[in-house]
């Protein structure tokens, strides 16, 4: 009997160990099973290359693109309307304020100023006639030789041809205006960019149609410059900041210039401040819509974020630099600073703990999942 029972014991612990190895295998496939599905879903989110941007050297100035204007830049148009008698300034003369530009001739206002000249005169003599009948009756009345109402009438008619002499000079004058329009003169000092008449052309001054213009002029002994410089360094846009200038066409060589005025308000659209910078040009070397990239010189310095050119993303709506946040690429908006060839200058848009993307994809869109993996700083 013991014999049995100690067979049936053995048997059944051997049952058990036989359920523990069973169980045990089953677990240890379903645990692979899982670690490999999780590994199939992680090599299926794509791989991309992140870095850190490097902080650079603190800045003393930014480099912005920029359009110089003329300071005054004005459509010349002719304010009668006529034919042009003769032009005395082509493209590219230097004319002072009031110097004379071009001749109109408008033989209808000149028989007019005329035709008024003699109604004036006219209602001249009358006025005379009127005041001299108002004195004799004036003095007439004083004899009693004459009613009241007789007096009142030559008074009356007095004042109505002082009336109608005011309104002739009043007429005459308005065409010696449009007579003295026929003469075109410079509003001001500058240069001539556009003739866009000749000699013998009619000249429309608005009169039943469209104005013409005559001339274009500029003034450039001084320049303005207008860039929009980043919210991070708005606060040291302020007047009086020196702002150099430099041209491609004039390698190694700076025009200084200085922040004359800015518009106080950031453009909510590109995070931007509208500044004016100003620049002396009485050599006249420079000219008006040339492009030039404006040094502007930095008060304080601000510390500048490097980061590889092969990381910005060039797309329809603006430059654009992928980031890695949670897992999942965003593709925020960046302001450049200074080019250093391989590496760029971020002026903003980024902060140091960003992880840059380096060679993004062209199918890169904003809110995909990635799975970022970091370089080695070069």
């Amino acid at each position: 009997m013991a014999r049995i029972l100690k067979f049936v014991l053995l048997v059944v612990i051997a049952l058990l160990v036989v359920s523990a190895i069973v169980v045990r295998g089953i677990n240890s496939r379903i645990r692979a099973a899982a670690i490999v599905k999780q590994e199939t879903i992680a090599q299926s989110i794509p791989p991309v290359g992140v870095i850190h941007p490097k902080r650079g050297a603190l800045k003393d100035e930014i480099v912005l693109p920029g359009n110089i204007q003329a300071f005054v830049d004005a459509p010349i148009y002719a304010r009668t309307s006529g034919y042009l008698k003769k032009w005395y300034f082509d493209i590219g003369a230097r004319v002072k304020t009031g110097q004379l530009l071009a001749e109109i001739e408008s033989p209808e206002v000149d028989q007019q100023l005329y035709q008024a000249r003699a109604q004036l005169a006219t209602a001249q003599a009358d006025l005379k006639l009127a005041q001299l009948t108002m004195e004799r009756y004036q003095s007439l009345l004083k004899l009693d030789a004459i009613d009241k109402q007789s007096v009142d009438n030559e008074i009356g008619a007095y004042e109505a041809d002082k009336a109608t002499v005011a309104a002739a000079d009043a007429n005459v004058k308005h065409l010696e205006e449009l007579v003295g329009f026929e003469k075109v003169t410079a509003p001001f000092d500058g240069v001539i960019t556009g003739r866009n008449t000749d000699i013998g052309q009619l000249v429309n001054a608005g009169n039943g149609g469209a104005a013409q213009e005559l001339f274009h002029m500029a003034a450039i002994d001084k320049l303005r410059v207008f860039v929009s410089v980043p919210q991070i360094n708005s606060q040291a846009a302020i007047p009086g900041v020196t702002a150099d200038l430099t041209l491609i066409e004039f390698p190694g060589r700076k025009f200084v210039g200085k922040i004359a005025r800015n518009t106080n308000a950031i453009d909510p659209s590109t995070r931007t401040l509208l500044t004016e910078v100003d620049i002396d040009n009485k050599s006249g070397v420079l000219m008006p819509g040339a492009f030039t990239e404006v040094h502007l010189k930095l008060q304080a310095g601000t510390p500048a974020l490097i980061i590889p050119v092969t990381a910005l993303i060039f797309r329809a709506e603006n430059l654009r630099v992928g980031i890695v946040r949670d897992g999942k690429a965003d593709l925020v908006p960046v302001t450049l600073g200074r080019d250093f060839g391989t590496e760029v200058e971020v002026s903003s848009g980024l902060s140091p703990d960003d992880a840059v993307i380096v060679n993004p994809p062209d199918s890169l869109t904003a809110g995909a999942q990635v799975r970022a993996e970091f370089k080695p700083e070069q």
